[in-house]
């Protein structure tokens, strides 16, 4: 079989792919617009771009916002639900929390609505003793009332299944006699979770979104057999890693946020092969900006992760943070006076102004082509047909009036408030989780991500900003270099004086050798397999937890007490000496880490230049703090490898365009990253 492995994600605006060929060197590229009705078109139009040859392709790892979209949209499958009597409303009654914590306004619509959550009798105590035994007829009459209401799909999710899972497992056998389907979920069987509310929406969700996902992946994969192909497709999971697409659609809830784990995945392999380890990973595309923290060329993963309000979908998955700052994001005046930048978005269509698709609104990337940063003929979506002047003319009308200011100044407003949002989510993932941003390396990707790097470095006091080869098509590169992954995580829920620590570490590897199992079916040249341990932790009677890594299963309660002590010390500056220690979940993740590839082959070699004034493509005003500079303006891909430009200057490339502000100094590095010391960051 060849080697050729494609990587392609499917993003709100367009569909990347890159196919690497790790035998010759070759790289293609491929950026087409993503087809919202049927992804599966636009993945194969991505190959059709590229001039991949399916039947030489050896493998193909896709990234998708299926389930994501699905998630955020409501666009479910209709699906039932049956729990514990007395328990029908945990999904609803949540945490008592409200849309709006200062106001009585907000709307809230449950994973599955009222009328298809269904109660029977069965009980479980905390410890799993049996308190009421199942009742297998109305479990079976549940059921038919759920087929009859025209339910494609089903969620056991009975209390304390954690403890004794007995009675969603026969729940579960009964299902597979009565239900016309296998979208069968058992709450414990996705995660065994002690918080009934968490572990009862991460199933709902599993549920609602898996026959999506199983339709979606089995025509995708019906396509690309069709053009050739005979390779495993294999589908990025949240968690940063990938799984089968023969049984991603079984645990779907695990694919949700797999578009921003499969960038943070691109940068921590990046940031290693280029020798920084410790990374601020910053993705700005067209509606929003993803941030997240990667140490030890580790991104960190959560267990925690709330998507949205009353969404918790507590399976791991890259620690991503979000904020509506996208290129594409609206920029208004306010009843106040006062200046406002998104979230809405113009979105693709009609999109900011200078994308030549009717829009009106002033958006982020309409400052930039007003402060001379973008050039309007090279950006991929532009459709022609407006000027600069007409930008300059809404500028003038919808902002830079009702301001008081020049248009330039208005154009500088929306950059910098833009700016201010984005620093906002980057100190979330740092300054708040106790890391301070001066000892990361921030790295900028995504369409827009290297145009405003430079100054949220500053901002932030981070010195240096690494800017990959292809910033634009980093998801895709996520999916070609991401390992495989499986993560587990078991209740224990015991303080840690009176916990049994040989019990824990028999826990501990038995997930690794489940974990180990599952990798070794997969039909994937690997380097070698690992696992990695932790344990949330929490002093009693707080509510929420600090993951506490281990080196080994079999640790000594001295070690772990103090190893958590110095954890809470690190995140809060306080000791609780008198307080017991709680472990409340035994973690585990097996690792099967894939063949490494030459990512300097990314920029094609040929095309390099011998000299920095070579690849100069011309000369344009462009403007930093008020001031216009004449600045040069450069091909990126025909840089050489060792160039060294001092800002300002505009790289410009077919993925992105990079921005040195004055007093900033970029480097080429020996992979074809670029490496941007900030002047002034302190």
């Amino acid at each position: 079989m060849s080697d050729q492995v494609v990587g392609v994600d499917v993003g709100g605006t367009f569909t990347d792919l890159i196919l690497m060929d790790p035998a010759t060197g070759a790289v293609r590229l491929a950026k087409v617009p993503t087809t919202l009705d049927n992804q599966a078109r636009g993945v194969i139009a991505a190959h059709n771009e590229a001039g991949a040859d399916l039947s030489r392709v050896g493998l193909i790892v896709h990234g998708t916002t299926t389930t994501t979209n699905a998630v955020l949209e409501r666009k479910l499958a209709r699906t039932g639900l049956i729990t514990t009597a007395g328990f029908r409303d945990v999904l609803e009654l949540g945490r008592r929390t409200r849309p709006q914590a200062y106001g009585m306004k907000g709307e809230f619509r449950p994973v599955i609505p009222r009328d298809l959550r269904l109660e029977v009798p069965e009980r479980m105590d905390a410890q799993g003793r049996v308190v009421t035994p199942l009742d297998e007829n109305a479990l079976a009459a549940a059921a038919e009332r759920l087929i009859a209401a025209g339910c494609v799909s089903v969620v056991v999710h009975f209390l304390h299944a954690y403890a004794n899972p007995a009675h969603e497992l026969r729940a579960g056998e009964i299902l597979a006699r009565l239900w016309p389907n296998d979208h069968v979920t058992l709450g414990h069987a996705l995660l065994s979770e002690s918080r009934e509310f968490e572990r009862g929406v991460t199933a709902a969700v599993n549920a609602s979104v898996q026959p999506l996902l199983e339709r979606y992946v089995s025509r995708l994969a019906g396509e690309l057999r069709g053009g050739g192909y005979r390779g495993d497709l294999l589908v990025m999971n949240g968690n940063g890693g990938m799984v089968s697409a023969s049984r991603v659609a079984r645990e779907a809830a695990k694919t949700v946020m797999s578009g921003p784990a499969s960038g943070v995945m691109a940068a921590a392999v990046t940031g290693r092969a280029a020798g920084m380890e410790d990374l601020i990973t910053y993705d700005m595309g067209g509606t929003s900006t993803d941030v997240a923290l990667i140490r030890r060329a580790q991104p960190a993963v959560s267990n925690e992760i709330e998507v949205e309000y009353a969404m918790p979908i507590h399976v791991p998955m890259v620690d991503v943070r979000t904020v509506g700052a996208g290129g594409g994001s609206i920029a208004r005046v306010n009843a106040a006076g006062l200046l406002e930048v998104g979230p809405e978005s113009a979105g693709a269509v009609p999109g900011p102004i200078c994308y030549g698709r009717g829009g009106e609104a002033p958006t982020i990337s309409d400052a930039n082509l007003i402060l001379g940063r973008l050039d309007p003929g090279r950006l991929k979506s532009v459709e022609g047909g407006v000027t600069l002047e007409h930008v300059r003319r809404v500028f003038d009308e919808k902002l830079a009036r009702p301001l008081g200011v020049s248009v330039e100044s208005s154009a500088e407003a929306v950059v910098r408030m833009a700016n201010v949002k984005m620093a906002g989510a980057i100190r979330m993932v740092s300054v708040s989780l106790g890391a301070d941003p001066r000892d990361f390396a921030l790295f900028a990707f995504g369409g827009a991500g290297p145009l405003h790097a430079c100054a949220l470095a500053r901002e932030l006091g981070v010195p240096r900003v690494l800017i990959p080869a292809r910033p634009g098509i980093t998801n895709a590169l996520g999916c070609v270099v991401a390992d495989l992954r499986h993560d587990f995580v078991t209740t224990v829920n015991r303080p840690l004086d009176t916990l049994d620590m040989n019990e824990l570490a028999r826990v501990l590897r038995a997930q690794e050798a489940e974990g180990r199992a599952l990798v070794g079916r997969e039909s994937v040249a690997l380097d070698g397999v690992r696992a990695i341990w932790s344990l949330d932790m929490q002093f009693l009677g707080q509510t929420h937890m600090l993951r506490v890594d281990l080196d080994v299963p079999e640790v000594t309660r001295e070690a772990l007490q103090a190893r958590f002590e110095e954890v809470y010390w690190n995140r809060f500056r306080v000791r609780l000496e008198t307080i017991r220690a709680v472990v409340v979940n035994a973690n585990c993740s097996v690792i099967g880490q894939r063949p490494a590839l030459d990512l300097s082959t990314l920029i094609d070699p040929e095309g390099r230049l011998d000299t920095v004034a070579a690849a100069l493509r011309e000369r344009r005003q462009v403007m930093f703090d008020g001031v216009w500079h004449d600045t040069p303006v450069y091909r990126r891909e025909a840089l050489p490898l060792d160039a060294v430009i001092e800002g300002p200057a505009v790289l410009e490339q077919m993925d992105t365009t990079i921005l040195i502000p004055p007093g900033d100094r970029a480097a080429g590095d020996g992979i074809g990253n670029i490496v941007v010391t900030v002047g002034g960051a302190v």
